[in-house]
């Protein structure tokens, strides 16, 4: 029981995030209140590797 309670606390604090992330820091804003969650969320959105458009190309034609 304390199992599934935990993973869903989880799961919450998760969606939460992704929410706050679509709602402030992916439209260029700052989050009020807490910006340094925003500022930790844009670095890590930058720092993750984006296919772009010859890649995408290159992966369609396979």
């Amino acid at each position: 029981m304390l199992f599934m309670v935990l993973g869903m606390v989880i799961s919450m604090v998760a969606a939460g995030l992704v929410v706050l992330y679509v709602a402030y820091p992916h439209r260029g804003q700052r989050m009020p209140g807490v910006p340094w969650v925003g500022e930790a969320m844009g670095r890590a959105a930058d720092a993750a590797p984006v296919i772009d458009e010859v890649e995408g190309d290159l992966l369609r034609q396979r």
